[in-house]
This record gives C-alpha cells, sequence and structure tokens, in this order.
C-alpha cells in the first residue's frame, strides 16, 4: 500500500517513548509489542500486541498530542507503519476505508474494554481467568513479568495462581 513504511524493530527496542505525539499506526506482521507507562521506579505494561493487529499509542495518534505510554518490542517485529497525515489522506481519498478503519478501531475499543475490566477486578485468580479467556495465545508466548504486570499483580502471585491452575487441571 503506498505511503506504508516497513519497519524492523529487535527486542527491546522502544517504538515510542512517553511525552511524544505518536505520529504512527502500525500493523504487526510479526513479533509482539507492548504498551508500558513509568510509574516511580516501575513499568506498568498497558497492552501487548501480536500479529494480524494494529499498534499506536492511540490516545496520542489520533489526537496528535503527546502520549502517557512508551511502546516496545519483546519480540523481534517486523511492522507495517503508516503516519498519521498519510491515513487521514486516505480516509478522504478512500471512502470505503473508513468503513476498514472503523472495524480495526471497533476491536480496538473491545480489547480496551477487557483490559479495564480486568484491571478492575480485585482477585488474582480471577484476573488470570479473564486474561486466559481472552489472551490465552499470550499465556506462553509473552514473558511472565509482562504478564503480571498487564494484570497488575507481582509476578509471584502470578506464578502461584498458574500452579493452582495446573494442578486444579491435572486432577
Amino acid at each position: 500500500m503506498e505511503n506504508t513504511y516497513p519497519i524492523e524493530v529487535r527486542k527491546g527496542k522502544k517504538l515510542h517513548k512517553a511525552g511524544e505525539i505518536c505520529d504512527m499506526i502500525y500493523f504487526v506482521n510479526k513479533g509482539a509489542i507492548r504498551g508500558y507507562v513509568q510509574d516511580s521506579n516501575r513499568e506498568i505494561t498497558t497492552w501487548i500486541t501480536v500479529e494480524n493487529e494494529l499498534v499506536a499509542s492511540i490516545h496520542s495518534f489520533i489526537l496528535q498530542i503527546p502520549s502517557y505510554e512508551n511502546m516496545e518490542a519483546i519480540e523481534n517485529s517486523s511492522l507495517l507503519g503508516m503516519k498519521h497525515s498519510d491515513l487521514q489522506h486516505l480516509y478522504n481519498i478512500e471512502p470505503e476505508f473508513n468503513i476498514t478503519a472503523r472495524r480495526f478501531y471497533e476491536k480496538y475499543y473491545s480489547d480496551a474494554e477487557i483490559r479495564a475490566l480486568m484491571g478492575r477486578l480485585s482477585k488474582a485468580e480471577t484476573k488470570y481467568e479473564y486474561f486466559l479467556k481472552a489472551y490465552k495465545h499470550l499465556s506462553t508466548r509473552i514473558p511472565l513479568k509482562y504478564i503480571a504486570s498487564f494484570l497488575g499483580i507481582n509476578l509471584e502471585t502470578l506464578s502461584r495462581v498458574r500452579s493452582q491452575i495446573r494442578n486444579t487441571s491435572e486432577k
């Protein structure tokens, strides 16, 4: 597609930094990206995205204001990027692309609702059960420290919950 840019990002490299305007939206061809915010001396994972999904610091991208979050590759990743201005131009010259974009945004919003729900649950076991329902494909792929951070629990609690689930399923 015209005005898209192939981008290769190595594991551990930032794709976007908090405080900057997110001027690119990316389609993940291969790999995994996480969003996170810095809270004092800890990083809090806010989302995790893998193949065949769009990724951006969406609030910053849509409003073209500085973002709160960082975006980092947690695997070597191949992306296809598009600038905000190019996307706006595409909306104008290809009106049917607005329907495609709406479907992507609907998916993004739906995923955000699940993340918000998980974050409000009080029990670690319940959070992880929801995670497995919504993101089972990530449960053995993504490092546990990011899953724990994503769920708002510490790593030791996540390990205990996973062990309990394993023991229950073996009975």
